[in-house]
């Protein structure tokens, strides 16, 4: 697996991710799902420059232009509720793209640290042949992405696997290398070094989707 890790240089994203990390900032929900998607525009952009492009004509009412437009098909999808903003905001720039949407979370036994994940909803297009783009905005143990790699197989074998994620952990990152194809790249713009007993990121962010939605029962 290719990673790459934007925040390994500056670039004003630094910002949008100390945002999202501070305490007092991402008590403001809007913000912090404004926040996630513009690091799904920036991480979004960068990942374009990977695709394949054709020459094509373009007319302007003076005159016509040569220009290297995308050809790839792509399907983006993401695991809901907390990958909802990041969604949008790959979205914004991969306008005419397909979309999927899967529900996984964990399930935990009691108050016990140890979880599952659990599948509930899926719905997505055909993935042959196409780029898929998984987007999960926090990439915590890795155990989410390898389960819905799992559901994904029905779907067809698509040419190239993207993960989009703000933040990860290593332990998480390795996870991922090791179950998901070679040829997959990660983007993504912060790994932080460890996960608490409960599988969270430290330093990370704490619950994205509660962030960015509000607390669930």
């Amino acid at each position: 697996m290719t990673i790459h890790n934007l925040g390994e240089n500056n670039s004003l994203m630094n910002k949008f991710i100390a945002e999202i990390r501070d305490v007092a900032i991402q008590k403001d929900a809007m913000r912090f799902r404004r926040n996630i998607e513009r690091i799904g525009e920036v991480l979004g952009y960068e990942m374009s420059k990977s695709f394949r492009y054709e020459s094509s004509q373009v007319h302007t009412p003076l005159g016509s232009k040569e220009m290297d437009l995308p050809t790839d098909k792509v399907v983006l999808c993401s695991i809901l509720r907390a990958g909802l903003p990041l969604h949008q905001g790959l979205l914004n720039y991969f306008d005419g793209a397909e979309n999927a949407f899967i529900s996984a979370y964990r399930h935990h036994r009691g108050d016990e640290d140890a979880f599952e994940v659990v599948v509930n909803y899926f719905a997505a297009p055909s993935l042959e042949a196409k780029i898929l783009v998984l987007t999960d905005p926090m990439l915590a143990t890795g155990k989410t992405l390898e389960n819905v790699l799992k559901v994904l197989k029905n779907q067809g074998t698509p040419a190239q696997i993207h993960i989009v994620s703000v933040i990860g952990a290593q332990e998480g990152v390795a996870h991922v290398q090791k179950v998901f194809p070679e040829n997959t790249h990660l983007w993504i713009s912060a790994i932080d070094p460890e996960l608490n007993a409960r599988g969270y990121i430290i330093p990370g962010i704490g619950d994205a989707g509660d962030l960015a939605y509000g607390e669930k029962l």
